[in-house]
């Protein structure tokens, strides 16, 4: 069984407040059309996701840069960890550890039944 964590809605206004450093590819859970809820008082995103908990399966998961089995590896995942899904697009899942990161993407055959 799956939950949503416990984040919620920021609150205040979230908005552009001056300049940032992008984070590195791989760390925290940002991307341009979207980023993980608990970073809304932080990034600008076009949308903000209340992630999903799932588990990693037997077989543990690799986090990719990129939905592209080519693609530079990130952390890896072991078996029964918990990760926060934050996308699904066909066969591929973007999700992090957590707020803070790492993320990165894996396909969906790795999670846990």
């Amino acid at each position: 069984m799956s939950d949503s964590g416990t984040y919620g809605l920021p609150e205040g206004i979230i908005g552009l407040t001056g300049p940032i450093t992008k984070p590195a590819p791989g760390t925290l859970p940002l991307r341009g059309d979207l980023a993980h809820v608990a970073l809304a008082n932080r990034f600008l995103a076009a949308h903000y996701v209340i992630p999903e908990t799932r588990e990693i399966g037997p077989g543990g998961a690799q986090f990719l840069l990129q939905p592209n089995d080519d693609s530079e590896q990130g952390e890896a995942l072991e078996p029964g960890a918990q990760v926060e899904v934050l996308d699904v697009a066909g066969d591929w899942i973007w999700a992090c550890a957590g707020p803070e990161g790492p993320s990165g993407y894996f396909r969906t055959a790795a999670l846990a039944a």
